[in-house]
């Protein structure tokens, strides 16, 4: 009888470990479609097919994530979006 030898190899992989938070837009009856759109495009860099996109979607869903990331980077954004008449918040 032959031995065989079995041979483990521990592979080490890193998770990337990243907290990341969401800027929730929410639908409201007061803000245009050409306002909401103009706002990502400003605030979160959109392009405008994003946008347009973001805004359909908030319009017939209730909502849209429109913004991933960073605590610390989402929550100025967050902050223009509410300034600008927007509902969002972070989750």
């Amino acid at each position: 009888m032959s031995t065989k030898e079995k041979v483990l190899e521990e592979v080490l992989t890193e998770e990337q470990v990243s907290n990341n938070n969401e800027i929730v837009l929410y639908n409201d009856e007061v803000n245009t479609f050409d306002h909401v759109i103009d706002t990502l495009m400003k605030v979160c860099r959109h392009t405008p097919e994003q946008a347009e996109q973001c805004s359909l979607i908030v319009h017939y869903n209730g909502k849209c994530t429109v913004k991933t990331g960073e605590y610390k980077d989402l929550e100025p954004q967050c902050s223009s979006l509410l300034e600008a008449g927007l509902s969002a918040e972070i989750i």
